[in-house]
């Protein structure tokens, strides 16, 4: 598929570094804030923000066929009721006025002092009002570690792993965009599986590495979204720390899955990076043994190779990389897991997030949760300051990052960052 405005040739008239995140070819989205302004729809290049309802009130996006009062709205719900056609020409236009051989935006003076404004001097919202969220499982490599540590390592993967993508619902009302600090969960735990359970701060907190996708409006309930379709029902991607309580989850997890142990917190990346930006960056996904039923099979490469890293910031240290994997090694794809989810007719509503499941390469350093790498606390992780780290501590700051790289062009994520805060 031939999309110009990931033309790897094409430059801007905002002077854009090699390793910036954000270059012409990117053109996500997001919702920014400021006092003088409240809140508004925006996209980014290089270091700045640009307001897309500024652009419209200018009349400079007339014949995409948005309202100009979705571009002035807290979430960017409005804007992806235009479903796939609509976001397609926004971003099309958006990177016309950004070229550097387009003159409307860039020799106007006034408009580009109301439009571009520097990240640094904006507040990043959360992007979508979430409805419902589901997390996935869907990490063979990650999987496999969870089995071998918590059953039989001869027997890792449950008999439906292989056939179906494993999720649970979660809590949509806790997700959070990055910045906002997150409070040491308190909860139930049995550590002494011979003594009754202890109410108590969680003592085994971690990160999980994730992507998580957003959706359109889907289809009406009782219908179902086929994995060939499944590309025109997803809006973008963002970053996601799918933070866990790991002994407060040990606890509960039996019959009924995750609770407590994950709804305190879900945290994201500002922006939305499209399925359409991600398109050069299409790989081919593990192969999949025993083959998948009808309704799973996909045509053409679906996986995206996206690097993705972790850090660690201790509250007076300097950051760590404590793992570097890659999307590109999930082994059931986005337009499995939309279409497992809807193949029972469930209805999937506009700002839908899907999370990834926890991202985990084979080699030990791509493990994507402290519970791999310190292997449940077995093997501790260095840190610069002469620490370590066998879980997350109070005052740590988890950072994650992502971008996809090819033909000169990267298209990245930003970060998603958060504190960790004591219990309350």
């Amino acid at each position: 598929m031939s999309i110009p405005a990931n033309d790897p040739k094409k430059r801007s008239w905002i002077d854009v570094d090699k390793n910036s995140d954000f270059p012409i070819q990117n053109i996500p989205f997001g919702v920014y804030s400021t006092e003088a302004t409240g809140v508004r729809v925006c996209t980014a290049i290089s270091d700045f923000v640009v307001d897309l309802f500024e652009l419209a009130k200018a009349g400079l996006l007339a014949n995409v066929g948005i309202e100009e009062s979705a571009y002035a709205q807290p979430v960017l719900n409005s804007v992806m009721k235009s479903g796939k056609a609509g976001i397609r020409k926004l971003r099309s236009r958006l990177s016309e006025l950004l070229d550097e051989n387009n003159s409307d935006l860039r020799d106007d003076a006034a408009l580009r002092e109301l439009v571009i404004k520097k990240q640094t001097d904006v507040e990043m919202l959360l992007p979508v009002q979430v409805g419902d969220y589901t997390d996935f499982y869907s990490s063979i490599e990650h999987a496999t570690n969870v089995g071998t540590m918590f059953r039989d390592p001869n027997n890792a993967l449950l008999p439906n792993w292989k056939h179906i993508p494993v999720g649970y619902h979660g809590r949509s009302s806790s997700i959070i965009p990055s910045g906002v600090p997150i409070h040491r969960p308190v909860g139930q735990t049995r550590p002494d599986d011979s003594a009754p359970p202890v109410f108590g701060p969680c003592k085994l907190l971690d990160f999980e590495l994730e992507t998580a996708f957003v959706t359109f409006e889907g289809k009406p309930l009782g219908d179902r979204i086929s994995t060939s379709e499944a590309d025109d029902y997803i809006f973008g991607l963002m970053l996601f720390n799918d933070w866990s309580a790991r002994d407060i989850q040990k606890w509960e997890y039996v019959p009924l899955g995750p609770f407590l142990a994950k709804n305190f917190a879900s945290s994201v990346s500002p922006w939305i990076v499209t399925l359409d930006a991600l398109e050069p960056f299409r790989v081919e996904g593990p192969k999949q043994d025993p083959p998948v039923l009808p309704y799973l099979e996909c045509e053409g490469n679906k996986n995206i190779d996206l690097n993705l890293s972790v850090l660690i910031k201790p509250e007076n240290s300097d950051e760590h990389t404590v793992c570097e994997s890659n999307f590109k090694y999930m082994y059931w794809s986005m337009n499995q897991q939309l279409a497992h989810h809807t193949v029972n007719g469930c209805n999937v509503k506009c700002g839908d997030m899907m999370g990834s499941g926890t991202i985990s390469g084979k080699e030990p350093s791509s493990y994507g949760s402290m519970l791999e790498l310190s292997w449940k606390g077995t093997k501790p992780i260095q840190m610069p300051d002469g620490s370590e780290r066998k879980f997350l501590q109070d005052g740590d700051t988890v950072i994650m990052r992502g971008h996809c790289q090819k033909d000169g062009v990267r298209v990245g994520f930003g970060e998603v960052s958060n504190k960790i805060l004591p219990a309350k």
